[in-house]
């Protein structure tokens, strides 16, 4: 039973560690700070699947990357393009519509 809930839990966060991780590049960040924003939030997040997520959304041009080597430690820092902003919106709102309907289905669940 644990390894289906285990299961089941990892494929309804897949899709929100996108959102998750999109909310937090409006500014500036590299792999260690968003890590850090995103469990500050409760949400964790391993770097082994952080840094795919990432490479992705930049193929996708949703984000751009770029090297700070001012530095002692280079550092790739990560951050929202343009489409990336205008995507991040719609699918914030799509969230947020998902979310409310879910809510709905939820509590008239308790209601029976």
């Amino acid at each position: 039973m644990s390894t289906l809930l285990n299961s089941l839990t990892t494929e309804l966060r897949r899709g929100t560690l996108t959102l998750a991780v999109l909310s937090q590049l409006r500014t500036p960040q590299y792999g260690y700070s968003l890590v850090q924003l995103l469990e500050q939030c409760g949400i964790s997040i391993e770097q082994s699947t952080l840094y795919p997520l990432l490479r992705r959304l930049e193929k996708q041009e949703l984000v751009t990357s770029s090297w700070d080597t001012t530095e002692n430690r280079p550092r790739r820092y990560y951050v929202l393009t343009p489409f990336g902003i205008d995507i991040y919106q719609q699918l914030k709102q799509e969230w947020e519509k998902t979310a409310q309907e879910l809510s709905l289905l939820l509590k008239g669940e308790d209601n029976g």
